[in-house]
């Protein structure tokens, strides 16, 4: 991911591959933990930047920027 704010760098990544999982993003992520994502990613939804969804299974959270 490109320097930059983590919040900045999950919605791009995001808006690159919409629908992206919580998995793909902590991937793409090299450089946060995995709670740092997971806490910006809180954040974002929070903040109506992003919605987070569950499959239909239940077991895969996808994420869409705003």
């Amino acid at each position: 991911m490109p320097p930059g704010t983590i919040g900045d760098q999950i919605l791009e990544a995001v808006r690159a591959k919409p629908d992206s999982t919580l998995d793909e993003l902590i991937f793409r992520a090299s450089g946060a933990s995995w709670s740092k994502v997971f806490l910006e990613v809180d954040r974002l939804s929070r903040s109506g930047q992003m919605r987070l969804t569950k499959s239909r299974s239940g077991l895969t959270t996808t994420l869409r920027a705003l």
